[in-house]
């Protein structure tokens, strides 16, 4: 994932900015998480993609 994206991506639930947490970062953010303050929710980042799909719960 490109660091400048997050500068465009948004919380799916609430359309609030995300914070950006760095795991693995060589060209590009490899592995990391998305957060989002308001929901109180993780977003991964795997293999370069974000997941941004809400994750249901039990």
């Amino acid at each position: 994932m490109k660091e400048s994206l997050l500068e465009i991506l948004r919380c799916p639930e609430c359309k609030d900015e995300l914070e950006l947490t760095v795991h693995k970062k060589e060209e590009e953010i490899e592995e990391g998480t998305l957060y989002c303050k308001e929901c109180s929710i993780d977003y991964p980042i795997e293999d370069g993609i974000p997941n941004m799909i809400p994750q249901e719960e039990d």
